[in-house]
This record gives structure tokens, C-alpha cells and sequence, in this order.
């Protein structure tokens, strides 16, 4: 939750209050109040405050109780927002449900010239505009106003929101370093990437600053980026704007949705909560034991590796900007559903081939470092092999409104799957020999299927359904039945002119 505690280094936040009340007037990024107690005014007052830091290109927007706005005195303040509650709800829950996104904002009481004063700071907007209630506010002088209503501060405002990466945005600010560090795994970061262990705290600093984990502020204090606590954090509860996105583990009973046996939801960052996050997952997966030269071997319905690269793409590949929804894995008794926020960037008939394109560049390169998924552009080549190796149905990808899901079904027989299955595991096989720069034949879709020479027929039958589904195409027309060569559609129009 948003830090709320008596702060500890008060001469930092003092000489914020000082550099404020010395302006020449009350600016469109900071306000100053008396006593001001009202919910909605203050959640109203967070909107604005933070979309109008990002406007004016500042790190933080704040309110101040306790000055005069009129003429900047010290006037003191009897403010606490511990004791202001929205109905029978304490303010900073209230807030967080009212907010989208919720920004980084944390309270601190100080005391100048013998009277108490309380400092909000609310860290700027990015992504998106930070709303109220559904509607998102902007500073207008000193009036807070609907942002919809000022056409040309709403486009220079998303155009600024547009600039920096969603990884390099707060988390979470206002913190010292030591409290910084805590919040985020430090063994994990060093580990995964090989390195040695560090123990000296200006050391770790260096480190994650020049990673962009952290980041210090104008004020002196240190912030958790995003990048920073999506991937390392120790618990991801204490970061409002991405609790939501903490991966989520769903096992049913049955074929549908009615009877959930499990569910978990991750509290660790991505990189230092992955392997615990695949071991759970493949926990809750059926195994066979059977004996092979006297050793007890265990089999595994779906391939760990498929497993591994399909949640590693969902964690990196979601929106994050498309709010109140994270990755999900759920288990059903016939298929495994992978699903993340957002649409791909290519088509996904393209995965094998296509150069990969990621939204989030930072957060991908940075768990290619801590070895958790592959060099840029192989993973669905491995998903793709090692599918055709357990002899799974080739996986589903489909786009339900603004997500992408991605489905394992349970191993199958050729003669036990319906057309559109068989359609999809020739065209992955196309796909897959293709970029090996290799063609599709009767004996490789054979091979596929583990037909025999005499199930020929069948793999010609299979190879039909392909072609009238357009999916592939002759390498040449004009060849024999039994030279015939096949190619995935996409290969045709692109063949080398010479």
C-alpha cells in the first residue's frame, strides 16, 4: 500500500514545503490547504495533481496542508489522513479502488516554525491519465478541472504519457534506500544473472540504478520503478498500480470452469518468483512414472519446456496498460489455457517466423539477462519442436477481446482430432520446416503423426484439408503426387527473386 508514516528524514520534506511555499504563486502541480478532509475532493485532487506533473514534466504533484494559499504562511494543520474514512473504508483503500491507474503517493507530517504540517506526494501520471472515479482531472491555474473538457492540455498530456517506457515509471516513491532495498528480492537480482552476492548497500544502489530498478528523485529519496518491482519484488501487494498483474493459477475439476479445486495467486516478482511459479504449475500437472533400464521415469503430460516459454511470453507480452486483469494459467482435465492482457503485435500466424516485437523491451531484455526465456525470436520455435515431439495437438491462439490465450490440449491420436486441429499442427509443421529452410512432405507430416508408410493416405488426407484451408501450398504446382513439396502460405509470396 502507498507509503502512510510519520516521516522519518524530515529536513528533505521540509525543503520541499519551503521550495513550494517560496514560488510566487500556487502552481498548476502542488496545492495548498488548511484543513481539507473530503474523500472526493482529495481523490479528485490526486488525479489532477498527478496528470499535471507529467504535463509540466515534474517527477511529483503534492498537497500541502497546513500553509495558506493565499499567502504561503504557516498556518498548521490538524489533518490526518488515518482518521478521514469514506463511509465505514479508511481513505488510502477507498483511494485505491477510486484511482485508475493508481499512481505512487505517500503521506508525511512534519513540523515548521512549531506547527504540524502534512505533505502528500503523488507520483506523476504515465501510461495512461490517472482517473477519479472513472473521470481523469488536470489543474487549470489552480482550479481542478475534467480533463476531457481541455482538448489541448489532454493531447499535449498524451503525447508527454507516450515518451517513457511503461518499466521506467514510479512503482512506488518517498522511500530511503535501506527501505527501497527491502521491498525488492536483492539475492534474486545478483543470482540470476550470475553474479556474486553484494552486501554494501552503495553497491546494490549502483547496480539498480544503472538497471533502472530504482531511480533517485528530485527530493533526495529513492523510487521503485516498475520494471523494478514487476520483476523483484517481495511482495507485489505493496505496490497498488501492480498487484493486479501477479500471475494467477487456476486448477478445475472437469472440462469447464464450475468447480475450481485450487488457485494461487503469485506475491513475488516475475524474475525472482519464476521457478516457483513454473514448479507450482507443474505440480498441479498429471505425470506417468514407467520403468526404463530399471530406473523409475516420470513423463509429463505437457513438455515443461512448452510450459516454461508460454508463461514467459504471457508474463512479458501483456498490456500493462489495460487495467484490473493479469496472466493467467488454468488447468482443465483435457487442455492448459495460458492467457495474458493485450493483443500480440503480429500476427499470430506468424509466431514461428515473424521477428519479434515486444511492448514492453525492458522488462523482456531484462529477463533474457536472468535467463528465465530464450534469445529474441526462438521461443516458439522450441514451443513448436517440442509440441511435435510429445505429440500434442498443436497449440490454439486466440484473441478474446483484448487478450491473447494460448491453449494446450491433451495428447491425441490424428484420427481423434477434428479438422481445425489438423489443420493447425500441418501448418505449424510447414512453419516450423520453413525457417529450418526445409519443406513439408507426405513422410515429414507422417513423421509428425507417427503414421506408418502404409498410413500414407491419411497424411495425404491431412495435407488436403491444409491446402483448401489455404494455409499451404505447393512448392511447385506442376510436381508429381509423390514429389509433391509443401510450403505455409506466407513462404510463397516471399521466395527470393534471385
Amino acid at each position: 500500500m502507498p507509503a502512510n508514516e510519520a516521516t522519518e528524514n524530515t529536513s528533505q520534506y521540509e525543503s520541499i514545503v519551503n521550495l513550494l511555499r517560496n514560488a510566487p504563486y500556487e502552481g498548476t502541480w502542488y496545492e495548498f490547504k488548511s484543513n481539507l478532509q473530503e474523500p472526493n475532493k482529495i481523490g479528485q485532487y490526486v488525479s489532477a495533481l498527478a496528470n499535471s506533473a507529467t504535463h509540466f514534466d515534474e517527477e511529483f504533484g503534492y498537497i500541502v496542508w497546513g500553509v495558506d494559499d493565499s499567502n504561503h504562511d504557516i498556518i498548521g494543520t490538524t489533518f490526518d489522513h488515518e482518521k478521514v474514512k469514506q463511509g465505514n473504508q479508511a481513505l488510502e483503500p477507498w483511494l485505491a479502488q477510486m484511482l485508475d491507474p493508481v499512481p505512487s503517493y505517500s503521506f508525511h507530517y512534519l513540523e515548521i516554525e512549531s506547527k504540524r504540517i502534512a505533505l502528500l506526494q503523488v507520483s506523476a501520471a504515465h501510461s495512461s491519465p490517472v482517473a477519479f472515479s472513472g473521470i481523469p482531472y488536470i489543474r487549470i491555474g489552480s482550479h481542478v478541472k475534467r480533463l476531457h473538457d481541455h482538448p489541448m492540455e489532454e493531447k499535449i498530456l498524451h503525447r508527454k504519457l507516450d515518451r517513457i517506457p511503461f518499466e521506467y515509471h514510479y512503482a512506488k516513491s518517498g522511500l530511503e534506500l535501506a527501505d527501497a532495498l527491502n521491498h525488492l528480492d536483492i539475492n534474486s537480482y545478483f543470482a540470476l544473472q550470475g553474479h556474486e552476492p553484494q552486501s554494501n548497500q552503495d553497491v546494490i544502489r549502483n547496480y539498480l540504478v544503472a538497471d533502472k530498478l530504482i531511480d533517485c528523485d528530485k527530493s533526495g529519496n529513492y523510487a521503485i520503478t516498475n520494471l523494478g518491482a514487476i520483476l523483484f519484488a517481495n511482495n507485489l501487494k505493496l505496490f497498488p498500480s501492480l498487484e493486479r498483474k501477479a500471475p494467477r493459477v487456476i486448477k478445475y475439476k472437469g472440462v469447464n470452469k464450475i468447480n475450481a479445486e485450487k488457485e494461487q495467486i503469485g506475491v513475488r516478482g516475475y524474475a525472482s518468483g519464476f521457478e516457483g511459479l513454473i514448479d507450482y504449475i507443474q505440480g498441479l500437472l498429471p505425470a506417468n512414472e514407467h520403468i526404463e533400464s530399471a530406473l523409475r521415469v516420470e513423463t509429463y503430460k505437457y513438455p515443461p519446456v512448452a510450459i516454461r516459454e508460454l508463461v514467459a511470453n504471457a508474463l512479458i507480452h501483456q498490456d500493462f496498460t489495460i487495467r484490473g486483469t493479469g496472466p493467467m494459467i488454468e488447468i482443465y482435465d483435457d487442455r492448459l489455457e495460458i492467457s495474458n492482457a493485450g493483443n500480440p503485435l503480429i500476427d499470430p500466424s506468424r509466431f514461428v517466423d515473424a521477428p519479434p516485437r515486444s511492448r514492453n523491451e525492458k522488462l523482456a531484455a531484462m529477463m533474457r539477462r536472468a535467463r528465465i526465456c530464450e534469445e529474441r525470436g526462438s521461443g516458439w520455435d522450441r514451443i513448436a519442436s517440442i509440441i511435435e515431439l510429445y505429440q500434442l495437438p498443436a497449440p490454439k491462439i486466440s484473441l478474446p477481446e483484448d487478450n491473447t490465450v494460448v491453449t494446450l490440449s491433451s495428447p491425441r491420436q490424428l484420427s481423434d482430432m477434428d479438422n481445425e486441429e489438423k489443420v493447425r499442427a500441418v501448418y505449424l509443421h510447414a512453419c516450423l520446416r520453413q525457417v529450418s529452410n526445409q519443406t513439408t512432405t507426405n513422410r515429414t507430416i507422417r513423421e509428425r503423426f507417427k503414421l506408418t508408410d502404409k498410413e500414407s493416405a491419411k497424411a495425404s488426407a491431412t495435407l488436403k484439408l491444409a491446402l483448401e484451408a489455404g494455409k499451404i501450398v505447393p512448392k511447385d504446382p506442376n510436381a508429381g503426387r509423390k514429389l509433391m513439396e509443401y510450403l505455409p502460405y506466407w513462404a510463397a509470396a516471399s521466395r527470393p527473386l534471385i
